[in-house]
């Protein structure tokens, strides 16, 4: 497959875009400058800013045609009250999580080959709410909407899902990778949190990256517009 990663250099995209090359397909990273520097992988990768949605085109141009996109593509802010949110950061959490996905979206699927598929990564924050996270939960809550209209939409030609981890140990915890912060401490206590789950640990990168491989493959060729849920058993809808 030719598949195109959007954040690819992040924790659970470098998992994800190592495992595709092992399995012998044709990887491209898109990323921001700041990450691809931070983390150059080893395979073709563009840089594009999610927040200019022109970047993408440009990309999707330069791609050509594909077999799959995955998007991975957001970051977190500090746990807040919804109520105590700056109205500029809540607008650039659903930037660059929510609006971001659909830019993406609308840049990529025309370039995606008949058969193939798109894969959105959510969050359970998005279907299990939890305090502090009112916008990031909300943007992801979106996805998972997204997900299904584009579905509905793009069948038969190809096929959209959203896989929606609870939390994986990346620098993700911390805001993003390429984004200030991401070496400090997590916002949450990861031994309390794993304590929590029944499968009693918190999530690597490949407790994701490999339901995103099968949401990609011919293994999942009936599957469209549904949410896949990888989180140990904490969140059972």
């Amino acid at each position: 497959m030719r598949l195109v990663v959007l954040g690819g250099c992040g924790g659970i995209g470098r998992d994800l875009v190592a495992a595709a090359s092992v399995a012998g397909h044709e990887v491209t990273v898109l990323d921001l400058s700041a990450s691809i520097a931070q983390h150059p992988p080893s395979v073709p990768a563009l840089a594009v800013d999610v927040m200019r949605p022109e970047t993408l085109v440009d990309a999707a141009a330069e791609s050509g045609p594909i077999d799959g996109f995955v998007n991975l593509c957001g970051f977190m802010a500090p746990p807040r009250p919804v109520a105590e949110y700056p109205p500029a950061l809540w607008d650039e959490l659903l930037a660059g999580n929510l609006t971001a996905a659909y830019h993406a979206s609308c840049a990529f699927a025309p370039r995606i080959a008949p058969g193939g598929a798109l894969v959105h990564v959510g969050s359970g924050l998005g279907h299990n709410a939890r305090p502090g996270f009112g916008a990031y939960a909300v943007s992801k809550a979106g996805i998972a909407a997204l997900t299904r209209q584009l579905a509905l939409e793009l069948a038969p030609r190809i096929r959209v899902n959203c896989v929606a981890p609870s939390a994986v140990d990346t620098p993700f915890l911390r805001g993003g990778t390429g984004r200030p912060g991401e070496d400090q401490p997590p916002p949450v206590d990861l031994d309390a949190y794993a304590a929590a789950i029944p499968l009693r640990r918190i999530a690597r990168p490949d407790d994701v990256t490999g339901p995103i491989l099968f949401l990609l493959g011919d293994g999942a060729g009936y599957i469209t517009g549904q949410v896949l849920h990888v989180n140990g058993g904490a969140y059972m809808p």
